[in-house]
């Protein structure tokens, strides 16, 4: 029971998290397409590119270690302890923004004032901004492995704000009792001391710091081709704002159906299996339920991602040229979109299958892993270099496919070891049925014979074009619905029908 209603809660906290994402992304999708009309590419570049990475740097190193560590914590925790711990989260915040803000403005290449003026005004902004984010975090992961579903809605619209109002209501209801809710007044969110216990819980510290070794590197595998335009100047401003705005338009699954599935899906798998601990020692029950649930995730993935590289492919100088007219569609736009598309591919699958990694692994399997990353960084930042002097921004997308590519092998590696001695075989998620496969190779090759002929014609030319596309994708989803019956099932029973129970 304890399971399936962590499956539950996890399919359930998806699925809202996909359709707000939706929701926010269509919105900025829409208010982006507008200023991309008004704004210069070089303005893009330096916001979206160097201080977006200032941000988003600050607020991964501060926080990234401690939720891997503190989701794994259950009930019976100390949440006294942990809620100290979470805390630290802020100074540490601080110092980062502090260090980094001093970086950005006077050891990497500042723009002209005359063509980018108020930069410095812009470092001040985005360090403080993560600060105020960080300071939510506490209620963060009190809501994540509480399973606060409704507390996610108004998270995605409000962050700080929202955690304050809704843990005043919520702490000391009859809903938190009932749910055994750690904390009974509002002031138990504030660290504090106790007599006669550690500040901190040092088990959970000692696991945070071995995650937090690791997020060093991950920050660089991950924002890898940020920091090399940032610091070595392979590309102009101008460039470096073409490449952010199709990589943002490339990667709008990952962030809304990718990112939910695996943030959500990391909590269900750190409470169904114990860390470290072989599954012969667990309850089959439960290790069967992970497998089930790892394969089917790992297929839907799967065909997500493929989805998308074989329409993305014949459909990628169309949408930049709605999304942002000629200044995207023309030049090195479509090729950058066409790459990415396939690099979405190795996100589905990577993200799906680290998170069942990491939610598994030991603090010694966590240490060994750091110096592979370690040198997955290095090899990855090396030809970050090289093949973007050899082919410009493609070069990145090359970079992060052969960076993805490893990390994949590596948790392939792992998920095949973790299962060797159990009936279940969830690597088999992978597998895609012959005449699914013989459906994705036709429309791939319709859609591109029709993107060579019609793409670049006439509005009803490119109509002709998209209602091609639109064919080919409705076979597609019929066939995956006779040749996945139990992906059918699973999207249905974990994620439709959760809408349905709710309403």
């Amino acid at each position: 029971m304890r399971s399936q209603e962590a499956l539950t809660n996890a399919a359930k906290l998806t699925s809202y998290s996909a359709g707000l994402q939706v929701l926010f992304r269509l919105l900025s999708f829409l208010l982006n397409a507008y200023t991309l009309r008004y704004v210069s590419k070089e303005t893009i570049g330096i916001v979206n590119v160097r201080l977006t990475l200032l941000y988003s740097t600050v607020v991964f190193l501060a926080r990234e270690a401690f939720r891997k560590a503190c989701l794994n914590v259950g009930v019976e925790q100390k949440w006294a302890q942990v809620i100290n711990l979470l805390w630290l989260t802020v100074p540490l915040g601080v110092l980062w923004s502090l260090l980094l803000g001093w970086v950005w403005l006077h050891l990497v290449t500042t723009p002209d004032p005359a063509l980018i003026p108020h930069y410095e005004v812009g470092v001040a902004a985005f360090g403080l901004s993560a600060i105020v984010e960080l300071l939510s975090e506490p209620l963060w992961i009190l809501a994540q492995v509480h399973m606060l579903v409704r507390l996610k809605l108004l998270y995605s619209g409000c962050l700080l704000t929202c955690y304050v109002l809704y843990f005043m209501k919520y702490i000391g209801s009859q809903e938190a009792q009932r749910k055994s809710f750690p904390l009974s007044t509002v002031s138990d969110v504030l660290p504090k001391y106790h007599c006669n216990q550690p500040i901190i819980d040092l088990r959970l510290a000692v696991l945070t710091w071995s995650f937090y070794k690791q997020s060093f590197l991950k920050q660089i595998l991950t924002e890898g081709e940020r920091y090399v335009m940032t610091f070595l100047n392979v590309l102009n401003f101008g460039d470096q704002g073409v490449y952010d705005v199709v990589n943002n338009l490339g990667s709008l699954v990952a962030r809304f159906m990718f990112l939910p599935i695996e943030e959500s899906f990391y909590v269900f798998f750190v409470k169904v299996l114990e860390r470290g601990k072989d599954i012969g020692h667990q309850k089959q029950e439960d290790v069967s339920m992970a497998a089930n649930v790892l394969e089917m995730l790992m297929k839907l993935m799967m065909l997500i991602g493929l989805t998308i590289t074989v329409f993305g492919y014949s459909y990628s100088h169309l949408a930049l040229n709605i999304y942002g007219g000629s200044m995207l569609s023309l030049g090195p736009g479509p090729t950058l979109l066409r790459c990415y598309c396939v690099y979405v591919l190795l996100l589905a699958i990577n993200g799906v299958t680290e998170c069942f990694t990491f939610a598994a692994m030991s603090k010694e399997e966590v240490d060994r892993y750091n110096f592979m990353m370690l040198a997955l960084s290095l090899t990855f930042l090396g030809f970050s270099y090289c093949l973007t002097w050899w082919q410009g921004g493609v070069g990145f997308i090359l970079a992060n496919c052969l960076n993805m590519g490893l990390r994949i092998t590596h948790s392939l590696q792992y998920i095949s070891r973790y299962f060797k001695h159990s009936k279940s075989q969830p690597l088999k998620g992978l597998l895609i049925p012959g005449p699914l496969l013989l459906v994705y190779l036709g429309s791939g090759t319709v859609t591109a014979l029709s993107q060579a002929t019609l793409s670049e014609q006439c509005l009803m030319s490119q109509l002709v074009h998209v209602l091609l596309g639109a064919l080919c994708l409705s076979i597609t989803l019929v066939t995956i619905f006779f040749t996945e019956p139990r992906l059918v099932w699973f999207v249905r029973t974990q994620f439709l029908s959760q809408g349905k129970k709710e309403m």
